[in-house]
């Protein structure tokens, strides 16, 4: 019998090398039976100087005497494949999907996002189109911290949290980049590197200058985790300038941290027009050439861009530059391709064989469905007054509702940016009319997102007198907020939020509503943290639903109607007004984020209700005193006290008991979602190892103390303003590390 498998094993090996041999590679890089190293090296022995430099370009153009095709490095998939000619499923907003706290339907999501991708990418290639949008190197995740929520494209990160950003981020990029041993399925890119969250209106020429602390406890650790352990292929340097060096070109960033530090391997891109930046706006170097070469040097690869990275070839031939330190950047973009399949025959790469027809498939559109649910914050619930139970869910016999807002029925709105189009959006309009198909239900926009004209709402309330329930659907738009965006409206400016108070004519309206002495239900729809003390004070159900793609009207109505209970969880702190924010330019985290801020927010970081209520109780600790070297591990009990099945999503924090001015209130540091039946419990563990009891020092590095730490584990941010909300109690233990 062994003597039968070697032979077959032999003959099959020797059948192989004989196909292979029958193939006429014109090149050696052609031939898939040789490393990635010996075909790249091959492949760009053989370009001229002309052809190497306009592959650094983000459109590149082909090579027609070597057959390689034209290919353009831009693509986009924040939340679904974008941009493309093609319909494609659209999944909540990153901040939504960061609100869901569930890294495994975001690692799915990932996966189904690049099965999209591909499927574009192949049609595309049958077509010969290479035009934009139709490649394999996605410039996502943003995985920036939110650090102030006036910052428009902070609605594209993942929260305010480098733990939380890490870890959804990881999930999102093992999922699109797949687990071939061989190839990738698409290409992922972090970006924007590094320290970059705003303002828009002056990236192109803002210096950041932020403490060692700041920078190794707030702004790396995401591109750390992703780099050193998601194996993401890709980085995008942004705009700003960092310590006086564009982050593009930027030794501390780019040559110590990044390569030399995380020996980050892959490819780097600029952000689009930030070389440019380096002599236009930053005024660094003198012109394009010293601009490129500073770029290249410092190890980016790609200019998304047309025109400063043509310099390179007057560079070279002035001595600013050898042709073999570009040829560095060469081999990374064709390992790049050669990883994605691309010089490869069609048959040996499975991810080759995804159809078209994979475009919005059923289980991509459930996902979609299933993450906007999930994605859902109950801000509050309480009863109307004289009644004995929270006005939500709300009965479904209702016969009379009025449906308000004006994104009630704004499909733009769901969508957010850097978005896809899917063939069929549901709004909360469309998704309440699916759910009550006897009922009478009137709507009207009513409102404007912003007005300065005075408004008399005394018509509209008149329509409504009949009543039985309102809801109202408002909150900004990515029409308002966004990147670098031409908007100048009250709140707005260029992309940013100038306050984060709801609009005042929103106000205005939904007192006018109270007037009328019914029920009313608020659903919010924003990329950010609004602040809204009012509503908070005077409206009975508040409802978070952000941008919820493509199926968030259908979402927000079974959230509405109770065949869903709420489980979204904020993942960035809502603040009460204005006055609790740094100015928007100071990149310092002093009281900054849910770890920093010492004030009481309206809402806080990891807080959200359900129709349920969950007990936690026996926390259990492995040990309570332990050397520097050693972990323990924590076990809690959460029960389902309420009659609904339900998620929870169970959080761990450490606190610090020592005096230090960087010391974090608070740090997340694990979080798992689960699902229980009514009067049900689960026993749920966490590691607590030493990295992630080490604290980040004043020079950045991470060290463990000796000292007392506080374990807390619960459902939200463990904070008497958590509890006051409405939000389980935690339990909390304390180690002792000697």
């Amino acid at each position: 019998m062994m003597k039968k498998c070697i032979l077959f094993l032999l003959v099959f090996i020797l059948g192989t090398i004989s196909l292979i041999a029958q193939n006429k590679f014109d090149y050696s890089f052609q031939n898939p039976s040789l490393s990635i190293p010996a075909r790249v090296n091959d492949l760009v022995s053989k370009l001229t100087l002309e052809e190497k430099v306009n592959q650094m370009l983000n459109s590149t153009p082909a090579i027609p005497r070597l057959g390689i095709p034209a290919y353009d490095w831009w693509n986009e998939c924040l939340h679904g494949v974008a941009r493309t000619k093609y319909h494609t499923t659209s999944y909540p907003q990153a901040i939504g999907m960061a609100a869901t706290f569930d890294v495994d339907a975001m690692k799915k999501m990932g996966g189904f996002t690049s099965d999209e991708g591909r499927a574009i990418h192949n049609e595309s290639l049958r077509k010969k189109d290479y035009s934009r949008y139709t490649g394999l190197t996605y410039w996502t995740p943003n995985i920036n911290i939110f650090r102030d929520p006036r910052w428009g494209r902070g609605q594209e990160t993942y929260g305010e949290d480098p733990f939380l950003t890490s870890m959804i981020g990881t999930a999102f990029v093992e999922g699109l980049q797949g687990d071939n041993p061989k190839y990738l399925k698409a290409a992922a890119c972090a970006k924007h590197y590094a320290i970059h969250s705003g303002p828009e209106s002056t990236r192109h020429i803002f210096d950041v200058n932020v403490s060692n602390h700041d920078l190794w406890n707030t702004y790396l650790p995401a591109f750390r985790q992703l780099v050193v352990n998601a194996k993401v292929a890709g980085v995008m340097c942004a705009y700003n300038a960092y310590a006086g060096q564009p982050c593009c070109g930027n030794d501390k960033l780019m040559v110590d941290i990044l390569r030399n530090k995380w020996n980050f391997k892959g490819y780097v891109t600029s952000d689009c027009g930030a070389i440019d930046d380096f002599y236009e706006t930053h005024k660094m170097f003198p012109d394009a050439e010293s601009s490129a070469t500073d770029a290249v040097l410092h190890g980016t690869d790609v200019e998304c861009g047309n025109r400063t990275y043509k310099t390179l070839i007057n560079a070279v031939k002035d001595g600013k530059i050898t042709e073999k330190q570009i040829d560095v950047s060469l081999k990374r973009l064709f390992t790049i391709r050669l990883r994605l399949g691309m010089f490869d025959p069609a048959s040996m790469v499975k991810y080759a064989q995804i159809p078209i027809s994979n475009l919005e498939s059923q289980p991509h559109k459930d996902l979609a469905l299933k993450m906007a649910k999930e994605s859902i914050v109950l801000l509050r619930n309480v009863p109307m007054p004289g009644q004995k139970n929270n006005l939500l869910p709300l009965n479904k016999n209702i016969r009379r509702i009025a449906v308000l807002g004006p994104n009630a029925d704004n499909a733009n709105t769901q969508l957010g940016n850097y978005n896809g189009q899917p063939s069929v959006v549901t709004t909360v309009l469309e998704g309440i009319k699916s759910k009550l198909k006897n009922a009478d239900i009137f709507y009207s926009k009513s409102t404007d997102f912003v007005s300065t004209e005075p408004q008399d709402f005394s018509k509209l309330i008149d329509s409504i007198k009949d009543a039985d329930v309102i809801i109202y659907v408002g909150g900004i738009s990515p029409r308002l907020e966004g990147e670098e965006m031409k908007v100048s409206k009250p709140g707005f400016s260029g992309g940013d939020r100038t306050s984060i108070d709801l609009p005042a004519v929103q106000t205005e309206f939904l007192k006018a509503l109270k007037a009328t002495g019914k029920p009313i239900v608020f659903v919010m729809m924003t990329g950010s943290a609004l602040a809204i003390p009012w509503e908070e004070e005077n409206i009975p159900a508040i409802v978070n639903a952000w941008y919820g793609g493509e199926a968030a009207g259908s979402a927000v109505a079974d959230v509405l109607f109770g065949d869903y209970s709420p489980s979204g969880r904020l993942p960035v702190t809502f603040y009460k007004s204005d006055s609790d924010l740094p100015p928007f330019d100071d990149y310092s985290m002093q009281n900054r984020t849910y770890r920093y801020f010492k004030g009481v927010p309206l809402y806080p970081f990891g807080f959200g209700l359900s129709y349920t209520n969950f007990k936690y109780s026996n926390l259990e600790l492995s040990k309570t005193k332990i050397k520097k070297n050693e972990s323990i591990n924590a076990e809690v009990t959460v029960t389902n006290g309420g009659k609904m099945k339900a998620d929870e999503v169970v959080q761990l924090y450490l606190t610090h008991l020592e005096n230090g001015k960087d010391i974090p209130l608070y740090s997340l540091k694990g979080f798992k979602r689960i699902s229980l039946a009514p009067g049900a419990s689960e026993k749920v563990n966490f590691k607590i190892t030493p990295a992630m009891m080490e604290l980040v020092n004043a020079d950045g590095k991470s060290v463990l103390n000796s000292g007392k730490i506080k374990i807390s584990i619960s459902g939200s941010l463990p904070s008497e303003r958590s509890e006051e909300l409405g939000a389980a109690k935690p339990v909390e233990a304390l180690i002792k590390i000697q």
